[in-house]
């Protein structure tokens, strides 16, 4: 009898999974224990095996595709044996999908409607742009490797990708010739939309390329003249049917979380239309983020009266040519990168939803300084002070694990393994790899690892388990001279670390006399919701023994 494997929740936070590559195809035998699929989560990429025996019959959705947790994943059952009254759902449409991939002759009566019903994901000749981060949402190709024509064999590099986090190599997980390439380099892609058709010489493309753009979230937005050259066609049909404006929710002044009005602003959701949940009636994050929009209470009418507010190209001249030395004026407009985005969006999220407080303490480096000197004699790789840092702090959370932590909402969630990440700056913006299980290694296993993270940071070739899954973060500053600073806390850590340089300080010893120390200022910023301030400056004077007593770390 066949039977239905579901998609499994393989980490504690998991909605929903990516399928990144299927090692077994419809007609394949399985046994227990055989590798089915690797699975994409939030945390990193799994390998699925298989719990019962028999015949693959049915995928739930092709390489590439996204299924929610308890969804549909796998039928296994006897070759031949009717399996429809298990199909329902999204599963039920996928199903008969790959018919017209196999009759591409069939005469199609309404070819729109039957384009816009395909599921892509059920072709096996289709690639659609996979989820390569935790928080990707799209992809912008930075550069084919392969072109349309080219023959394409498993483990070939297809493009290189620009996700938020890093630019990545996506590899082919078929063989044959690619026949289409679904954005130019440069151009963006959201996940699960078509990225490459890859089949026979032969193979009829048109129904999925249809059906593709069809379907996709958002046409390939590269370039801003592309984008607002789309933009005025949906304003300018509401103004050819207007319509009574409906009775506004609140009037005079309104009552919003600074938050609230902000995402207000940035979603063009006017406030006087969105009923409020908080104390007297505040409108709060959540009101305007589930606040749907009644086909009357659109934009104002002074707004849709105006064709095209954004058909002007972004200005990059200057009102008089600028010269060195000159009075000319200018400005450059520089498109805003995926990783900036993402950074602007999570750290706005972190700085006005957590409660943010900072701890600030001095710490002699005196004998860190020559203890350093010493463990670079015997180290197989060189020992930075930042190194210091990252054993120091990884050992006091372990002595103080409320503060290795994240504010979950309903509860707190302490964890019990201790990765550290340590922001580093590229280019782009900032990226944060991750040192995992930092309690458990030595200094020189510490100190080779960060080198190759960052490195590997520099260069764009992180890999997803390695910026993922940080539990503390570590922000160092101190090699730009500069002294100290605050940070904002990177969820969904509960605190992170700033660094200062290490200064030399002219002080009063015990014997009354003048001499001179070197002084490292570190500032722990908390989040209030799961951290208190005492327990974050118990975790600071752990971590000040640590590094004014390095051999305490080695013991």
């Amino acid at each position: 009898m066949a039977e239905v494997i579901k998609m499994p929740r393989l980490s504690d936070t998991m909605t929903e999974g990516v399928i990144a590559a299927w090692h077994k195809k419809v007609g394949d035998t399985v046994k227990k224990g055989d590798l089915l699929a690797e699975v994409e989560t939030d945390k990193a990429t799994m390998e699925l095996e298989s719990y019962k025996d028999g015949t693959i019959l049915h995928l739930g959705t092709g390489a590439g595709g996204k299924l929610q947790v308890d969804d549909l994943l796998v039928i296994v059952g006897q070759p031949g044996e009717d399996f429809s009254a298990l199909l329902s759902g999204s599963a039920a449409t996928a199903a008969p999908a790959p018919a017209p991939a196999s009759t591409p002759e069939a005469p199609a009566p309404a070819p729109v409607a039957q384009a816009s019903a395909l599921d892509l994901s059920a072709f096996e000749e289709v690639v659609l742009m996979p989820r390569l981060s935790d928080t990707m949402t799209e992809g912008v190709i930075a550069n084919w490797v392969k072109n349309v024509g080219d023959k394409v064999s498993k483990g070939d590099v297809l493009a290189e990708i620009e996700t938020d986090k890093a630019t990545m190599e996506l590899e082919s997980y078929k063989n044959g010739v690619l026949l289409y390439q679904g954005a130019k380099a440069g151009e963006k892609i959201l996940v699960n939309d078509l990225l490459a058709i890859i089949a026979v010489a032969d193979f009829k493309i048109d129904e999925i390329v249809a059906a593709s753009k069809s379907q996709s979230g958002s046409p390939k937005a590269a370039s801003p003249k592309e984008a607002t050259s789309a933009a005025p066609a949906p304003v300018s049909a509401p103004a050819a049917q207007p319509q009574a404006q409906p009775e506004p929710i609140n009037t005079g002044r309104i009552l919003a979380s600074p938050l609230a009005k902000k995402l207000a602003a940035d979603k063009g959701v006017d406030l006087r239309y969105v009923k409020g949940s908080g104390d007297n009636g505040r409108i709060v994050k959540s009101d305007v983020d589930s606040f749907v929009p009644s086909v009357t209470t659109g934009a104002p009418a002074s707004v849709q009266a105006q064709p095209q507010p954004e058909a002007q190209p972004q200005p990059q001249a200057a009102v008089a040519p600028f010269t060195p030395g000159g009075a000319g004026e200018g400005f450059t407009d520089t498109q805003n990168s995926q990783m900036r985005k993402v950074i602007a969006k999570r750290l706005s999220e972190s700085k006005f939803t957590a409660p943010h407080f900072y701890l600030k303490m001095e710490v002699i480096m005196d004998n860190a300084m020559t203890a350093r000197v010493q463990m670079n004699e015997v180290s197989p790789v060189k020992i930075s002070f930042n190194d210091l840092v990252i054993k120091a702090s990884a050992m006091a959370l372990r002595k103080h694990p409320a503060v290795n932590s994240s504010w979950m909402g309903d509860f707190i969630r302490t964890y019990e393994h201790i990765h550290i990440g340590m922001a580093v700056a590229i280019p782009d913006g900032l990226i944060v790899p991750v040192i995992r299980f930092a309690d458990q290694k030595t200094l020189s296993q510490i100190a080779a690892e960060a080198k190759e993270l960052g490195g590997k940071a520099k260069s764009k070739k992180l890999q997803p388990n390695e910026f993922t899954g940080n539990t503390f973060t570590i922000s160092n500053l101190g090699m730009m001279d500069i002294d100290e600073f605050t940070a904002i806390v990177n969820p969904p850590d509960s605190c992170i670390l700033a660094v200062g340089r290490i200064k030399e300080e002219v002080y009063r010893n015990a014997k009354g006399e003048f001499a001179i120390r070197n002084i490292m200022k570190l500032t722990l910023s908390c989040d209030h919701r799961s951290v208190d301030g005492a327990v974050g400056a118990a975790f600071l004077q752990t971590m000040k023994a640590y590094l004014e007593n390095p051999v305490t770390m080695l013991v």
